[in-house]
């Protein structure tokens, strides 16, 4: 007698639905899938109890006969594909024909769909996969499809089911990636009898700002790129967006939500310096290509895809994304938190403005270009104003010539000692004329406060240095053209065993960098000249300082040697916190500091730049 033995079809589907239907989100998915399939414009998705009570999806499709009614719960009954070579020019979500009948076989299945035209619909339903005979059923156009007690009769998959959190959790994530993918459709979300939202126009900026918080949407980079082999489109995130989690990054090949870590890869490393650790950058990004170079056949989930050349893509998407993120102005802007209901309950009694609290919004306004900001500075901070009352500090008394004093040869100064050339104050006012206004400042000598156009910037003077170090550095060095300032008296230094290790393994960059070190026996090198930016006097340790650093980053970071040195020669030589600035330094750092490419963040992600419009400010002050 044979020991082997075809399983029942009803054993079958509880076997393929562990595949299909791993939990409640992917029911959503699947149902979904095939909504959108039918030509639907308009989809409904209610819940209940996470999805253990009930999903339906309700849509007003094409819908579907009786016959096709109950060939639509069988194993491998498709209207997608015909033959195999379907495989290679899908065009739609769903091809495999195994959705709802895994679906029907772990719960109770309730079908309904009607074609346009046709005086009834058609009702179906299943227990556990022992399917009913359809009846005639009054419904509307279109399907709707209702899976009650998902799991009821595998216990084992149902104990394993996450808290009710966990898994609506899931089931929102899905079907907010289906209402961004597909802005033409009309969404609507109710759980547990609550409305979640209703989108009835194809905004994709007004849904990304329901979900991520007001201005959201607009503050985005938006991409755009097309050729003959692959097209580009959709959304990027400033810096303040990051997340520690890759739920916010959405990749779709051909309208498809895929999972794919190439191209999770290429945006993070097109961000670079932008992203701190273990940040991932916001991304919506659609892919267009003949579908016969992806096969998407590659799990029942039909979240992975292969691509033929995945090299193509990966040269493709790089650039676009790295031209979208350089050229984006990225620097954050303050603004005021309205308050919660909550807190103005408490504050009954007191004036609206006490209510009010400062917060650091980073997506603020819509996203502008970099020599959109650079123009905004150039216009606010040295052009005359026809009007407006005097300064109370004339701050261009304290401005000097750049070839009398350079930011490399700043002498430190006490916050607590007042300037020797710091104006006196008679009265209230200076008598300066307005247009006399550079309308640039230096605070605590650590920040370089500058009027512009919409408002005013804060820039770090220590970062932002280093962003201009850092650049340079990376220039010189790839460039093969080592500046080096020869040393008028050679200095010698002696290295510890583990600095003289670290020495050698970079001799050969720091000599590109404009280093001119030469060993001088046992442990000891020689500085016989050194980049013209390194401070007269500091050679020696800003040498040692760099090659800790370097240590240091190479035990934390994976860093190419190059990005490393520079790295640490950029924080180590740049402008310190407390060194006193003139107005022309100033306005040379900024000017050095917007001809690097990203001058948004310091080469290890810290900001560069916060603006803070005048708008905000009304509101700060209660004016609006």
């Amino acid at each position: 007698m044979a020991s082997i033995a075809r399983l029942p079809d009803i054993v079958a589907n509880k076997i393929s639905a562990g595949e299909v239907v791993q939990r409640p989100a992917s029911a959503v998915k699947e149902l979904i899938e095939n909504a959108i399939d039918s030509g639907a414009s308009r989809i409904t998705v209610i819940i209940k109890d996470a999805g253990r009570q009930l999903v339906r999806i309700i849509d007003n499709g094409c819908g579907m006969e009786s016959d096709d009614v109950l060939l639509s719960v069988e194993r491998f009954a498709t209207s997608k594909i015909t033959g195999v070579d379907d495989l290679d020019a899908l065009r739609t979500l769903g091809f495999r024909g195994e959705a709802l009948a895994s679906i029907s076989s772990v719960s109770h299945f309730e079908l309904k769909s009607r074609r346009e035209g046709a005086p009834l619909g058609t009702l179906l339903r299943s227990e556990g996969g022992v399917v009913e005979t359809p009846q005639p059923a009054q419904c509307e156009t279109g399907t709707s499809i209702s899976v009650r007690n998902l799991f009821f009769n595998v216990p084992a998959r149902r104990k394993f089911l996450k808290s009710n959190a966990t898994e609506f959790k899931h089931i929102h994530e899905t079907v907010k990636a289906f209402v961004l993918s597909y802005p033409e459709i009309e969404w609507r979300m109710v759980n547990d009898d609550e409305e979640l939202f209703h989108f009835r126009t194809p905004d994709v900026r007004e849904r990304l700002s329901h979900f991520y918080g007001e201005g959201f949407g607009e503050s985005l980079i938006e991409v755009t790129e097309e050729n003959d082999y692959l097209s580009i489109g959709g959304y990027l995130g400033k810096p303040g967006m990051m997340a520690r989690q890759k739920y916010d990054q959405y990749f779709f090949i051909n309208r498809r939500l895929i999972q794919n870590r190439m191209l999770a890869q290429v945006v993070q490393q097109a961000y670079g310096n932008l992203l701190e650790e273990r940040q991932s950058p916001f991304a919506l990004l659609f892919l267009g290509l003949d579908p016969s170079l992806v096969d998407v056949n590659v799990h029942p989930a039909k979240l992975e895809v292969r691509f033929e050349d995945e090299k193509s893509i990966r040269s493709m998407v790089y650039p676009v994304v790295k031209r979208a993120v350089q050229t984006a102005d990225f620097s954050p802007e303050a603004s005021v938190a309205l308050p919660s209901a909550q807190d103005a309950s408490s504050q009954a009694g007191f004036p609206e403005a006490s209510a009010r609290r400062l917060s650091f919004s980073s997506f603020s306004g819509k996203a502008s270009t970099t020599g959109d900001l650079f123009r905004n500075y150039q216009q606010g901070a040295f052009s005359p104003e026809a009007s407006g009352a005097p300064p109370l500090f004339d701050s261009s008394r304290e401005s000097r010539p750049a070839a009398e004093i350079s930011p490399a040869s700043m002498v430190q100064e006490s916050l607590l000692t007042p300037s020797l050339d710091q104006p006196e104050i008679a009265g209230e006012q200076n008598p300066v004329a307005p247009d006399k206004e550079p309308k640039i400042w230096q605070l605590h000598n650590k920040y370089i406060i500058c009027q512009i156009k919409t408002g005013l910037m804060i820039i770090d003077q220590h970062v932002a240095h280093e962003r201009v170090l850092y650049e340079r550095a990376i220039e010189v060095m790839n460039e093969a053209a080592p500046n080096s300032q020869q040393l008028l008296f050679p200095q010698k230094i002696d290295l510890k065993p583990w600095q003289y290790e670290v020495y050698e393994q970079v001799s050969d960059e720091l000599y590109r960098l404009g280093f001119n070190i030469r060993p001088f026996g046992g442990l000891s090198v020689m500085i016989e000249g050194v980049p013209p930016d390194v401070r007269d006097g500091a050679e020696a340790t800003i040498l040692q300082d760099m090659i800790a650093e370097y240590q240091e980053n190479a035990a934390k970071l994976r860093l190419e040697k190059r990005d490393n040195l520079a790295k640490s020669y950029s924080c180590r030589n740049a402008i310190m916190t407390g060194q006193k600035l003139g107005v022309d330094e100033m306005r040379m750092l900024i000017d050095r500091l917007f001809a690097t490419r990203m001058p948004y963040v310091c080469p290890h992600g810290r900001p560069v730049i916060i603006r803070l419009s005048l708008g905000e400010l009304d509101r700060m002050f209660g004016r609006t």
